[in-house]
């Protein structure tokens, strides 16, 4: 399970789940007595839901290797090696980042063609639209072959997750002139140029990440973490801005009172809470990373993007668009 609230986030989270989903079932990998959890939750001898024990959990500030070398028991550990095994369909985690991202290349292995697996994740854009990142982290230093390979897996999830027939690809740089950006960018944009398979759009600046100039943005990991907790911490900051606004007088808090429906329906849209769920992309399985700090909404979203990614067979589409790529440019 994981993650900083563990089974009083988690649990409910999965009751709502069963729920909504009656295809669903959930295998609840745990270290530990959740009984309490479990019987709040309404959960007691659900049908569609499995405990299952493990021997120990990883720490959030566990190092990777530690974790890979002496917590292929824990409960992350375990849950990954279930999808490894056939046993379930994808694996979803608010724990340690690197500890997973470890374990499931130890587990999972990569697809054919990829070195490095991805964290990627959507963002919301304009008109109700949305834009998939990455890498949000697995791999803070990248060189280009490394940045053309995120950018084939970006294509293929926005194609197989969205819909999209032929996902406009972009990668994040300091501006959009061709001169611009460091070696490994620029090198990276001459192959993405070359594939006839990839829609590459060129360069795309910070300022217009929300724009729905592309459907697919790529970055190392460094930038694309900085990018998205900056961006997250901006959405409360207006939030608690606009708390702070209408609370300072009497006008203001029935000012406040009046447009609250609207205030509502527009955070809706850039809550973090709703982009919960990151994938990772480029193994042999599907991986689902949820925020540590997740609430139940939050981890309920994660879920749901597992389920998703696990009916489109997220996997088999990169694959397949990894072959197709990787024989345009041989």
């Amino acid at each position: 399970m994981g993650g900083d609230l563990g089974p009083a986030v988690t649990v409910p989270a999965i009751a709502r789940a069963l729920l909504l989903y009656p295809s669903l079932s959930v295998r609840l990998f745990v270290c530990g007595d959740i009984s309490s959890d479990i019987k709040s939750a309404g959960l007691e001898n659900h049908p569609r839901l499995t405990l299952v024990s493990a021997a120990c959990t990883v720490g959030m500030d566990e190092r990777p290797s530690s974790a890979l070398r002496t917590k292929r028991d824990s409960t992350m550990g375990e849950a990954i090696k279930d999808v490894a095994d056939g046993q379930s369909q994808a694996c979803v985690s608010a724990g340690n980042t690197g500890a997973l991202m470890a374990l499931s290349r130890h587990f999972l292995k990569t697809l054919p063609g990829i070195d490095r697996p991805a964290i990627v994740s959507a963002m919301p854009a304009v008109n109700g639209k949305r834009v998939y990142m990455l890498d949000l982290g697995a791999n803070v230093a990248c060189d280009s072959e490394t940045l053309y390979q995120f950018a084939v897996m970006g294509s293929a999830m926005a194609r197989t997750v969205e819909g999209i027939g032929s996902p406009r690809v972009a990668l994040l740089n300091i501006g959009e002139e061709e001169v611009k950006g460091n070696d490994q960018v620029r090198h990276a944009a001459n192959l993405l140029q070359d594939a006839p398979s990839i829609n590459y759009i060129g360069y795309l600046e910070g300022h217009d990440i929300f724009t729905n100039k592309a459907d697919v943005i790529v970055c190392d990991g460094f930038v694309g973490n900085v990018t998205l907790k900056t961006c997250e911490g901006i959405a409360q900051f207006f939030l608690a801005q606009l708390k702070e606004s209408f609370g300072q007088s009497l006008w203001g808090r029935v000012l406040g009172w009046l447009i609250r429906p609207f205030v509502r329906t527009v955070y809706a849209r850039v809550n973090p809470d709703q982009y919960n769920g990151a994938s990772l992309v480029g193994l042999r399985g599907i991986v689902v990373k949820s925020h540590g700090n997740a609430g139940i909404d939050a981890f309920f979203n994660a879920i749901e993007q597992a389920l998703h990614s696990a009916e489109r067979h997220l996997p088999d589409g990169i694959e397949s668009s990894i072959g197709t790529v990787l024989l345009d440019k041989h």
